[in-house]
């Protein structure tokens, strides 16, 4: 198929991956003598920061996610194409995608992350994720369909299991799903489901470590612990969940906590894309680069944010998976890559880190600042809301998520309830027909960067 690409005698930079890094880059690049080709499997931009707040119900997907194409309207080297990149070929310079082979001069991998299930099947198969807006649309569904469930079970057993939400991640995003399922079993629940028994439902947010919040200071630790017991969640620290089938977490081969909402928030693994030889690639699939983000050995080949494993003395075991990471590195590589088409040398990436947060709940917050300041409460919780507001992209999205936002603290209620897509967990084992090593990753299918696809025997 071909991609009816125009013929340019500019350089042709192909992005693969929208996301932070991708927009950031295609942005930077806006008024240099290239041709930008972003490919991505949406043809959205999606904020994966707030995807907690959609799959609770805080939000709606349309106020995280802005078109691909609208956001770069008006920038006339800038050309996108929907595919699935199943592989590179870097001996010819070449991606091929769904929709035919795209020629590139260089080529920056902005693929991101997916879940790491550690190689535990059975989460594979039956954890819930949020990495992308349908893992998160799915997950809302989820929960409410199982509480539409327990009003209907005699069986206590079963309507404990159904009302238990096991959230397993102590990192920000596992705290703060955690802290905002809490506020909804406090303000939303009583009133929609009156005839359960709230009181003994359960929220569990097991952590693998020995504290929350492992990155950020002994402070935030502490502080997220505090609120996580005083919203009533209970915290299982140094504990691994080691398999989850029939309605049952197991952390140990006997010890079970009986759940049907396991929601997995405990690690991710770079989206490398086929082809990128496999001795570049890390243990954790993330790409090994140099100090300007190239990859090791392809000169004309970098990659930027998670999928990007770039060592310093500071960090041996690599960069942060941090969204600013990734546009730092893409505004960077953006003067970079002019520098290098100039015949000039690239300037080394040196992180500038600006701090790291977290949200709990309402006006529960924990900010970590350069320098060792920190600071928590409800000024953290305005910190955060002011910092995620304006880093989304989109004028409506602002407003509308600022507008959700006041009404949900001021009248403690989460409007979008609704079940309007039916979710239920598919078999990897026997869908369609199809082996089980077609579904090695059981849901990238819903992830915004490019599957890991097997490059085909010659």
């Amino acid at each position: 198929m071909d991609t009816n690409l125009p013929v340019s005698t500019q350089p042709r930079v192909v992005i693969v991956g929208c996301g932070f890094g991708g927009l950031r880059l295609a942005k930077s690049l806006r008024d240099a003598p290239v041709q930008v080709v972003v490919i991505d499997r949406n043809n959205y931009h999606n904020f994966q920061p707030l995807l907690y707040q959609v799959a609770t119900g805080a939000l709606e997907a349309d106020s995280i996610a802005y078109p691909i194409r609208k956001i770069f309207a008006g920038q006339k080297n800038f050309f996108y194409r929907m595919a699935d990149v199943q592989r590179v070929d870097t001996a010819s310079n070449t991606v091929h995608t769904s929709v035919g082979d795209i020629h590139y001069d260089y080529l920056v991998l902005a693929t991101g992350s997916l879940t790491n299930f550690f190689g535990i099947e059975s989460l594979e198969k039956n954890a819930m994720q949020i990495k992308s807006i349908p893992n998160a649309l799915n997950l809302r569904s989820f929960i409410f369909q199982n509480f539409e469930k327990a009003l209907l079970t005699e069986n206590p057993e079963e309507k404990q299991a159904l009302m238990n939400i096991v959230v397993v991640g102590g990192g920000p995003t596992g705290v703060e799903i955690s802290g905002s399922l809490a506020e909804m079993r406090k303000h939303v629940l009583p009133k929609d489901y009156p005839e359960l028994d709230l009181g003994k439902m359960k929220i569990i947010l097991v952590e693998a470590g020995a504290e929350l919040l492992g990155p950020m200071s002994v402070k935030s630790q502490q502080d997220a612990m505090r609120y996580m017991q005083e919203l009533g969640v209970e915290v299982r620290l140094n504990t691994h969940i080691k398999g989850y089938e029939n309605c049952r977490a197991y952390y140990s081969e006997t010890d079970f906590i009986p759940t049907e909402n396991l929601i997995w928030a405990a690690g991710v693994n770079g989206a490398a894309v086929p082809g990128i030889p496999a001795e570049l690639v890390a243990r954790n699939k993330r790409i090994n680069v140099n100090q300007w983000n190239q990859v090791e050995g392809l000169p004309n080949v970098f990659a930027i944010g998670d999928v990007a494993n770039m060592v310093t003395e500071e960090m041996p075991r690599g960069l942060p998976m941090l969204a600013p990471v990734a546009q730092q590195q893409a505004e960077l590589l953006g003067d970079n890559l002019q520098r290098l088409i100039k015949g000039q040398a690239p300037v080394p990436f040196v992180y500038k880190n600006k701090g790291v947060m977290a949200i709990v709940s309402r006006n529960k917050a924990v900010v970590d600042l350069p320098n060792d300041v920190h600071f928590s409460g409800i000024f953290g919780w305005f910190t955060w809301l002011f910092v995620h507001l304006m880093t989304l992209v989109g004028f409506r999205n602002k407003v509308v998520a600022f507008v959700d936002w006041a009404f949900s603290y001021f009248s403690s209620d989460q409007a979008l309830r609704l079940i309007i897509r039916p979710f239920s967990r598919r078999d990897v084992k026997d869908d369609q027909g199809k082996k089980k090593a077609e579904h090695a990753t059981s849901t990238p299918q819903y992830n915004p960067t490019p599957p890991a696809i097997q490059t085909p025997a010659a």
